[in-house]
C-alpha cells in the first residue's frame, strides 16, 4: 500500500505541471503595485488589467525549480544551518542526559508536559509570529517524548500544532495581523480581545486532540502511527545512551549554552528585529561552542554538522520545489487573475455570506502563497475596500485573511517550515496528513464560526 502513495516531490511536481498548463487556459492579467510606507509592494485595488500572455514553455517548467530554490534560498540555508548545528548538539549526548533527568522528574505526570509546551509555542506564535524559528525544538522534544512513553508524532505535534495555533489566531503577530492591519488602515493590533478568545478556543481543542492521541499511545504503543520509525530510532541509540540517568559536568555546560542561545533568540527577535540570517548565525555559534565544550575534535564537529544537514535534505529541498509553483503562476502572469476572479466571486455573494466568501478565498490562496506577509500584501489592498462595498468591516476582512493564511500551514506541502519540521521528526507527509486531517477540519469549521460571529457583531 505504501508504494502506491505518491512521494511529496511527485505531488509538488504535479501541481507545477498543472500551474504551467493553466497559463494556456487562464487569461493573463496584473494589478498595478505601489510601494507603501514600509517598503512593501502592494496591489492597487481596481487596477487589474489584462496583459500580453507569457505562457510557460516546456523547459520553463524544469527551470522553475531552480528559480524557486534560488528565491527560497534564505529559508533553505537556514534549515541546513539549524539542522547542522543541532546535529553537533545531538552528538554531545546532552539530549539523552536531559531526557533521563526530566523523565524521572515527570514520572506519573508525563501528560502535563504536553499542554505546558503547547501553550508556550502557541504564545510564541501569537505574540512573536514565530514559525520557522521553532522547528529546531522538534529535535529536542522527540527523544523526550519517546522516553516518557509517547512517540515522534506527539513530539512533532506539540511544536507544529502549538505554533500553528498561535500563528493562526495571533493577537499580536507582527508578520500577519500587523501587516494586514497596516494595509487595511486600521489601528495596529486593534480588536485584540476577540482574537484572544479565539486563541483560547483553538488552543484548548488542539491540546485535547494531541493529548487524546498521546494517551492512546501511552497505554498501547500499537496505536502509534510512527511506531516503526520510533523503534528504529531507539535501536540506533547506543545502549549506554539509552540508560544514561543524568547529566555530566560538560553536558550541563552544553545545556547552559543552549539556554543562553534560546534567551538570545527571544531578545533578538523581539528587541533587535532578528530574522533568519541572525538566527542561523546564533545557532551555528551555539553548535560550535557545544562541540568545543564537549571536548569534540574540530573534525568531529564538522562531521556532526554534515550529519545534521543530511537529515534535513528532503525538507529543505521541498521548500524550493514548492516555491516553483508560485514562480510559475507569477511568470505566467495568472496569479493576479486568480485573485481577481476570486475577489469578483466574493463580491457577487449575498451580503450575509460575503465574510465567509473572503475567508474561503484566503484559505484557497494560502495553498499557492504560503507566506503570511506576502499574502497580506497581495490580498488585503483588494479585500479591505471590497469589504467596505459589501458591508464587511475591515477588521473582519483582516480576521478572514489571518485565519485563511494560518490553518493550512501545517497541512499543505507548499509550507516550507512545516515540511522541514516533518523532516526533522522523520515523519512522512502522508502519515502526518492521515493523523492531522480531522483537526484541520475542526480548525476550518472554527474559523468559519468566528468569521461569521465577527461579521454579525460588526467586529471593529
Amino acid at each position: 500500500m505504501a508504494s502506491r502513495v505518491p512521494h511529496v516531490f511527485v505531488i509538488l511536481f504535479s501541481v507545477i505541471l498543472l500551474a504551467a498548463i493553466s497559463t494556456y487556459i487562464v487569461s493573463p492579467g496584473e494589478y498595478d503595485r505601489v510601494e507603501d510606507a514600509n517598503g512593501r509592494m502592494i496591489a492597487v485595488d481596481g487596477s487589474y488589467h489584462t496583459v500580453e500572455a507569457d505562457r510557460i514553455g516546456f523547459m520553463d517548467v524544469f527551470e522553475s525549480v531552480y528559480t524557486g530554490m534560488n528565491a527560497a534560498s534564505d529559508i533553505i540555508f537556514y534549515i541546513f544551518i539549524v539542522g547542522g548545528s543541532f546535529g553537533i548538539l545531538l552528538s554531545t549526548n546532552v539530549v539523552q542526559g536531559a531526557v533521563g533527568s526530566i523523565s524521572r522528574q515527570m514520572a506519573g505526570r508525563e501528560k502535563l508536559i504536553i499542554p505546558v509546551l503547547m501553550i508556550f509555542f502557541a504564545l510564541a506564535g501569537a505574540m512573536l509570529g514565530l514559525a520557522e524559528e521553532t522547528i529546531a525544538y522538534i529535535t529536542i522534544l522527540i527523544p523526550l517524548m519517546l522516553r516518557l512513553g509517547f512517540d515522534s508524532m506527539t513530539g512533532a505535534a506539540v511544536v507544529l500544532v502549538g505554533t500553528s495555533v498561535g500563528f493562526t489566531t495571533a493577537f499580536m503577530n507582527p508578520f500577519t495581523v500587523g501587516v494586514a492591519q497596516g494595509i487595511a488602515q486600521i489601528p495596529l493590533f486593534s480588536g485584540m480581545t476577540f482574537r484572544i478568545v479565539m486563541w483560547v478556543v483553538f488552543l484548548a481543542i488542539s491540546i485535547w486532540y494531541v493529548m487524546r492521541y498521546a494517551s492512546k499511545v501511552k497505554k498501547d504503543s500499537k496505536h502509534s502511527v510512527t511506531l516503526e520509525n520510533d523503534l528504529e530510532l531507539k535501536n540506533k541509540q547506543e545502549p549506554e545512551q539509552q540508560e544514561q540517568a543524568g547529566l555530566t559536568g560538560r553536558q550541563k555546560l552544553v545545556l547552559l549554552i543552549l539556554a543562553g542561545a534560546i534567551v538570545m533568540l527571544a531578545i533578538g527577535v523581539t528587541q533587535w528585529g532578528w530574522y533568519l540570517t541572525e538566527i542561523a548565525g546564533l545557532f551555528l555559534l551555539m553548535g560550535i561552542l557545544t562541540g568545543i565544550v564537549s571536548n569534540m575534535s574540530f573534525n568531529k564537529i564538522a562531521e556532526s554538522f554534515i550529519e545534521g544537514c543530511r537529515t534535513l535534505v528532503m525538507g529543505a529541498l521541498v521548500v524550493g520545489v514548492a516555491r516553483a509553483i508560485l514562480v510559475i503562476l507569477q511568470d505566467g502572469k495568472i496569479l493576479d487573475t486568480i485573485l481577481y476572479g476570486l475577489a469578483n466571486a466574493v463580491g457577487s455573494l449575498p451580503t450575509a455570506l460575503t465574510a465567509i466568501g473572503m475567508y474561503i478565498v484566503q484559505c484557497l490562496l494560502n495553498y499557492i502563497i504560503p507566506s503570511g506577509s506576502g499574502q497580506a500584501a497581495v490580498t488585503m489592498p483588494i479585500m479591505a475596500p471590497l469589504g467596505d462595498l459589501v458591508g464587511v468591516t475591515r477588521q473582519t476582512a483582516v480576521l478572514a485573511f489571518q485565519l485563511g493564511d494560518g490553518i493550512s500551514n501545517i497541512f499543505t506541502p507548499t509550507s516550507g517550515y512545516f515540511m522541514a519540521g516533518l523532516a526533522l521528526a522523520g515523519i512522512s507527509w502522508i502519515k502526518w496528513v492521515k493523523w492531522i486531517w480531522p483537526l484541520i477540519l475542526i480548525h476550518y469549521a472554527l474559523g468559519a464560526v468566528f468569521v461569521t460571529i465577527a461579521h454579525l457583531i460588526a467586529y471593529q
